[in-house]
């Protein structure tokens, strides 16, 4: 199986390494180990849904 570094993922995927290595912290890229202070992502793993609420319902309104 072939890894990439964080570096490499961020340009793949489009987003920033500092978010790839806070989605490898909480555990949501299957298959990513930590070897010393860097990550290593597998290269067929694709990119994690957004997990962001979207649909605004937790927003709080004035009333509140």
């Amino acid at each position: 199986m072939k890894y990439l570094s964080v570096r490499q993922t961020s340009e793949r995927w489009g987003i920033s390494t500092r978010r790839i290595q806070i989605l490898c912290c909480e555990g949501r890229i299957p298959g990513a180990v930590r070897i010393g202070y860097t990550w290593a992502i597998p290269d067929d793993e694709p990119k994690p849904r957004d997990a962001r609420i979207k649909s605004g319902k937790y927003i709080k309104s004035k009333s509140d």
